[in-house]
């Protein structure tokens, strides 16, 4: 091939298209004369600085036989055609200095504004930085503003210069803050909009649309029609001459119009036909239905990348398959393209499933419960579009306060947490992770970096978003109940306090007020007004806690009452003038019932409404993960720190050619690396004799430590495995005869003796399912024993490391200490996984914190295969590969 194969990649474009990146071959010398003969005379101008009509044998040549080193070219294609080139050329005599290279492209006219020039100028970017290319340079026309503006606009400090009738442009392709920066917002918008053409078609045609009632595809058809898709819909059955009196097309080829989704539903040995049909029919989108596919063995597999290649080489996005179908409920759409039973109400929460089988269920769910729902997408076998593409959609649709996803994996980890930790700052975002187990801490300490709020059950799942669709964020944690049972009081008390929830006293004033009601029995909080308290008085009793100063929160609880529907009058008045959030247990009832509504009847209940909830411990649950959401979006995002001493070229240096293989680093090397990292090492020497001993700490100077080397027993003085303050020979010879029994494998360490601290453990690992993870927690042998560390995910914010260190199980023993060098530290380390991808863990054990500054006594590093890193090259969907 010539090249590496992550050089070919799978990209979405600025309009939501699809088209596939590779380099130049000797082969494309027909596409590329094609190509050519499409282009406008004006579009050959630009690129080539004359008129040509066709391109001469020697240039084709030329420019389809590189060496991608000195001369590299990256294609677009889309549908086996080249639509786009870019090229570049490596100055000669550049060896020296900086290298550069002179870069050229040229877009299709007909595909010209849609984001291609800027794609294929970050793919070849990347590639150049490969071949050790370190400037680019560009001669352009003046009048030619569209290449202009790409340059531009791609995140580099260019430097711009008229001469000879041309603009002269150059500039340095190292990654930047502002490259990174503007590739994440081209692939936001990109990724947005390629979701809105999905979920917002002109025109629907599905694919199998049988004329049998229950069937899948005849079930997709009434659904879509049923709902009023406010577009036609086309049914395809090359069997049947209409479907539920609606004609039917044999092929979607011979649909008249033009077709902008297509609903695939037909046994899996047919979909690859039908996709393809789809393709040259030109169809935008695909929501593949059936199964067969990545849970049907290797035969299977084999058919999803065949579908997923003939999608994406047909410019399509695709979900599925083994997807259960996608709902839009604006009004100007009205699209249900969906088999599963449920028609929730239009409404301001988005819900992603990754489970078929569980989407129906969703949405019956959100039927029963009315939950209003602005979009649904179950994405099956997430064999394209993914939960990451939906956030980016969210974040963007005015339509979508509440986004609850329902997770089996996350694909790209450390992406999924950059946007939901962006998305979260304005909508909540709910998740149900399923799988608990083993790996379980990896994903709490990805949701808690990403600020998500984690469901445990499908049911929290949806009690949780309803009370943050309809009611404000708490601003603290401090609860005021009010209600009609003492015996029920006292449940909720004991729920919120389990929750780490506070239920404050209330002050005399307003318990004063409370008891001129006449029927309070308990004014202190929780208020109790009996079981047959007037409606009034609940409004009146609600509307005096809620201005006391002292609640974020009411949680009401109302037995059964015989004015119950004026009691819940009472209730929604308050909550329609209120500032905090309103919740209630009706005892029996879950959701909202008709008279907490907002909504007339029929629709969703509008923000405002009162959600309740059939016990006040799901109550209390529901407003405790509200108040964490809460606290975290309260809390400066911090930033990702400039680290003096922190050298990230010679990190790389100090890494490159190491065996990859998983081994602990040689000391030297692993003390070389943290160095680059403004890491500095406690000295220490490895010995495996005696006599080694006593020359080491010659060398090192009196007094020393000695301890095992073995991991299992280095930082173990109960066992006499390490022995601290030897003074001289002497007492060296006794110390090395009681630790002799914990040297015969690994020997050794002498240390001089380091300045006291609180002994801390910092570890990172790259975690398979969620990405760099950072944990700490106190050393010593207590701390061993029975604390479990803190742990987040890299990368890490200023704030977030903040909060890792002062989350630490037995924080106040660092009370005094140094707190902010131990911070400093936490950054390094995360900061290294992050610039040397290639890092599979970092073991500092201890960490001793002192008054001023810390000391690392001892470090360990491994080095893993680190793959293709996704979040700092080009924009690219799953390689097709990994299926």
């Amino acid at each position: 091939m010539g090249y590496p194969a992550h050089w070919e990649a799978d990209a979405v474009l600025a309009d939501g298209g699809i088209v596939h990146l590779r380099p130049i071959r000797p082969d494309d010398a027909d596409r590329l004369r094609e190509f050519h003969a499409r282009l406008s005379p004006e579009t050959v101008y630009n690129r080539f600085f004359t008129m040509m009509r066709a391109l001469p044998a020697r240039d084709v040549e030329r420019f389809t036989t590189v060496d991608h080193e000195e001369r590299a070219a990256v294609v677009a294609l889309l549908q086996g055609r080249i639509v786009g080139v870019c090229r570049y050329d490596r100055y000669p005599g550049t060896t020296g200095g900086e290298v550069t290279a002179e870069v050229a492209i040229v877009v299709e006219d007909g595909h010209q504004g849609r984001g291609l020039g800027p794609l294929l100028l970050e793919h070849l970017t990347a590639y150049a930085r490969e071949r050790g290319i370190e400037r680019f340079s560009a001669s352009v026309l003046p009048s030619n503003r569209r290449m202009l503006t790409v340059f531009r606009s791609a995140g580099f400090e260019v430097e711009r210069e008229l001469a000879d009738g041309y603009v002269e442009l150059s500039y340095p392709i190292g990654v930047t803050d502002a490259s990174l920066e503007v590739m994440r917002s081209r692939e936001h918008r990109a990724e947005a909009r390629s979701v809105h053409r999905l979920l917002s078609p002109k025109a629907v045609a599905v694919v199998g649309a049988s004329r049998e009632p229950g069937t899948v595809g005849h079930e997709v058809f009434r659904s879509l029609l049923l709902h009023g898709f406010e577009g036609p819909v086309y049914p395809v059955n090359p069997a049947a001459p209409h479907v539920a009196s609606v004609r039917a097309w044999a092929d979607v080829r011979d649909v008249p119009d033009d077709v902008d989704l297509a609903v695939v539903a037909l046994p899996a040995p047919l979909v690859a036909d039908a996709v393809r049909a789809c393709a040259e029919k030109r169809v935008r989108g695909l929501v593949v239905v059936s199964g067969g596919f990545g849970e049907a063995g290797e035969e299977g597999r084999q058919r999803l990348a065949e579908v997923v290649r003939l999608a994406r080489d047909g410019g399509m996005r695709l979900i599925g398959p083994n997807a259960m179908g996608i709902v839009n409920t604006d009004p100007a759409v009205r699209l249900h393209a969906t088999f599963a039973p449920g028609s929730p109400p239009p409404g301001r929460v988005g819900v992603f499933s990754q489970s078929g089988a569980l989407a129906g269920t969703v949405l019956a769910e959100a039927t029963r419960r009315a939950l209003g729902l602005s979009t649904f997408v179950s994405i099956g076998d997430r064999a394209d579009v993914s939960g990451n593409d939906l956030l980016q959609y969210w974040e963007d649709d005015e339509r979508t306060d509440v986004v609850l996803m329902h997770l089996q994996g996350f694909g790209n980890p450390r992406k999924f947490a950059r946007i939901a930790r962006r998305v979260g700052r304005s909508k909540p975002v709910v998740a149900l992770k399923s799988g608990r187990g083993a790996g379980d801490a990896a994903v709490d300490a990805l949701f808690a970096s990403a600020g998500v709020v984690r469901a445990d059950t499908l049911g929290q799942l949806f009690e949780t978003a309803q009370l943050l669709a309809l009611q404000p964020l708490p601003a603290g944690r401090r609860v005021g109940i009010v209600g009609t049972s003492s015996a029920l009081a006292a449940m909720a008390t004991d729920a919120c306090r389990s929750v780490g929830l506070k239920v404050p006293e209330l002050p005399e004033p307003v318990r004063q007020g409370l008891r001129g009601l006449g029927s309070a029995t308990d004014t202190s909080n929780p208020v109790d007004l009996g079981p047959l308290a007037p409606p009034g008085q609940l409004g009146t009793a609600l509307r005096l806690v809620a201005g006391s100063g002292e609640v974020d929160a009411l949680l009401v609880l109302v037995t059964p009452h015989p004015q119950q529907d004026r009691m819940a009058a009472e209730l929604l008045a308050v909550s329609e003038g209120s500032e905090l959030p309103v919740l209630a247990s009706f005892l029996g009832h879950d959701g909202v019932l008709p008279q907490l509504s907002l909504a007339p009847d029929g629709e969703a209940p509008g923000r405002g409404s009162v959600p309740s909830w059939s016990s006040p411990e799901s109550a209390a649950l529901a407003l405790a993960r509200a108040a964490d959401h809460a606290a975290w979006r309260s809390r400066a995002a911090g930033t990702v720190p400039e680290l003096p001493g922190f050298d990230g070229e010679a990190v790389r240096v100090a890494v490159a050619g190491l065996p990859l293989d998983g081994a602990w680093l040689p000391a030297d090397v692993t003390s070389r690396l943290l160095a680059a990292a403004g890491l500095r090492l406690w000295p220490a020497e490895r010995v495996r004799t005696l006599d080694e001993a006593c020359a080491a700490a010659r060398r090192l100077g009196w007094p020393v430590g000695l301890k095992s080397a073995d991991e299992r027993w280095r930082n173990r003085t109960d066992v006499g495995a390490v022995r601290l303050d030897l003074d001289d020979e002497d007492e060296l010879v006794e110390a090395w005869r009681s630790i002799e029994p914990f040297v015969e494998q690994e020997g050794a360490f002498v240390q001089p003796m380091a300045p006291g601290g609180v002994s801390t453990v910092l570890r990172l690992v790259e975690d398979p399912a969620v990405g760099p993870l950072l944990s700490l927690r106190l050393g010593g042998v207590a701390a061993d024993l029975l604390a479990d560390p803190v742990t987040r995910t890299a990368p890490l914010t200023d704030v977030e490391a903040e909060e890792l260190v002062h989350a630490v199980r037995g924080v106040s023993l660092l009370r005094g200490t140094d707190v902010a060098a131990l911070e400093d530290v936490v950054l390094r380390v995360a900061r290294l996984a992050e610039e040397v991808r290639e890092v599979g863990e970092v073991l500092l054990d201890p960490v001793l914190v002192g008054y001023e500054g810390v000391t690392l006594l001892h470090a360990g590093v491994r080095l893993l295969p680190p793959g293709v890193d996704p979040e700092r090259g080009p924009r690219r969907l799953v390689d097709l590969r990994s299926f």
